[in-house]
């Protein structure tokens, strides 16, 4: 069972079920709140494809039902030992070495409703209530609560978390205004199927037959990475590009094939074989935000996490990282700041969390723009240039560790009293949080 701390009294509400509200979910019963999770889908389906975990986030899974999540999850995830480079027409640029495997901050790189049914299936089992069918068609919010209609029924609690993605509802009432969405200038063809048709072809079986592999090419405005997955029987792939669709908010259609190919038109041939044996794939338009002034309400009793805060470009590698980040503070800072203290321990979250998200948001569209802009002849040159970046800073980090030791100095900084140096006093890894 999960170990819990003594009960704080402390109600929170939690909107949307997706790996934001589920970590803040699970944390929050970690650390004696109680919860109830309310979700607008009728049913639990493991759709999508491929999604990374970095290990700032695989540190929290780890600490679930004494490890046991995450030994359910590892037999889903990618075994790579290397991810491999080429250019567009391909031509071997470089390999960058996987990392071993830390059992207590694990990177997870799997089937995004695999893992997302793991997390699910956890916390039915340790009793957290979850209420299926449930769209929330309003946000309220009154000194000394916060509440949601749904259904018919008003549900009030101490702390309301809108956990529910980027077309948040909760975003306007934090904000006080719709916040309208831009176009990216990208979108992403991605597919997820059975690896057979790959491993039969002499083209593509090299990628199939000897286990994982991970593989990526990198082209003008264009990059497409490509895992087998599951001793390679399962394989997955997505390719970013240029795409000016006005569309209000990003979404998944069903993809063309014959769209996808034209793309990667004069790309290596072993690219093109993979999207032309792909039974299917799916177009998903990239919409992008400002980052928003705040996350809070003005009574501090509505707060947003994950992609409702802060939508990340899939090249971060983090959306998912910092979303489970999210959920993990604001259970700690609720947790000591007792229910006397909801507002400013909301106020808290906000703080500790702000700088640092922001950081791992810039560092995707840096990801983005070198593998997009990338000077293939200082390539060759120096290989490094194009290598995924794996920063301590990022991965290192323990932001619940980091919540305890920083909290009072947030506390004494927001209410105007004289603090040490939050940023001198934490190893380098932690400072991005103060």
């Amino acid at each position: 069972m999960e170990q819990r701390a003594p009960s704080t009294g402390i109600k929170v509400i939690i909107v949307g079920a997706g790996f934001a509200g589920l970590t803040a979910a699970i944390e929050c019963y970690r650390k004696g709140h109680d919860v109830v999770i309310l979700e607008s889908f009728p049913e639990l389906k493991p759709l999508g494809d491929i999604i990374s975990f970095g290990p700032n986030a695989g540190r929290i899974a780890a600490r679930w039902g004494n490890g046991s999540v995450v030994e359910e999850i590892f037999p889903l995830v990618i075994r790579n030992k290397e991810l491999r480079f080429y250019k567009y027409d391909g031509e071997f640029i470089t390999a960058q070495q996987v990392p071993p495997q830390n059992p207590e901050a694990p990177f997870l790189n799997g089937h995004r409703g695999e893992i997302h049914e793991v997390f699910f299936n956890h916390a039915k089992k340790i009793g957290i209530d979850i209420r299926l069918g449930c769209r929330v068609l309003e946000y309220l919010e009154e000194r000394g609560r916060a509440g949601v209609r749904v259904n018919g029924e008003t549900i009030w609690g101490d702390v309301v978390v809108g956990a529910d993605g980027v077309r948040s509802k909760a975003r306007e009432l934090v904000l006080g205004y719709y916040d309208k969405p831009k176009s990216s200038g990208y979108a992403i063809y991605r597919a997820w199927f059975d690896s057979a048709p790959l491993l039969k072809d002499p083209l593509t079986k090299h990628l199939v037959e000897n286990g994982d592999t991970h593989t990526g090419w990198l082209g003008p405005d264009v990059h497409f990475l490509a895992a087998s997955l599951k001793n390679g029987k399962d394989f997955s792939w997505v390719c970013t590009h240029r795409d000016e669709a006005d569309i209000e908010e990003s979404w998944s259609y069903p993809g063309k094939i014959e769209d996808a190919l034209k793309v990667i038109e004069g790309w290596d041939p072993v690219v093109r074989r993979i999207v032309e044996l792909t039974p299917e794939c799916v177009d998903w338009k990239l919409v992008y935000r400002d980052p928003l002034p705040t996350w809070i309400s003005k009574e501090a009793r509505t707060c947003l996490v994950g992609d409702a805060a802060h939508p990340f470009l899939p090249t971060s590698i983090q959306g998912a990282s910092q979303a489970m980040e999210d959920g993990c503070v604001l259970a700690a800072c609720l947790q000591i700041g007792g229910k006397e203290n909801v507002p400013m321990a909301v106020r808290a979250y906000e703080k500790i969390r702000y700088e640092r998200v922001r950081r791992a948001q810039l560092l995707g569209e840096e990801t983005r723009d070198m593998w997009h802009k990338a000077d293939f002849d200082k390539v060759k040159q120096d290989p490094e240039k194009i290598k995924l970046k794996r920063e301590d800073w990022l991965f290192a980090f323990d932001c619940e560790a980091n919540t305890y030791e920083v909290y009072e100095d947030v506390v004494k900084e927001l209410s105007g009293q004289p603090t040490t140096n939050i940023g001198e006093s934490l190893p380098k890894q932690a400072a991005v949080a103060a």
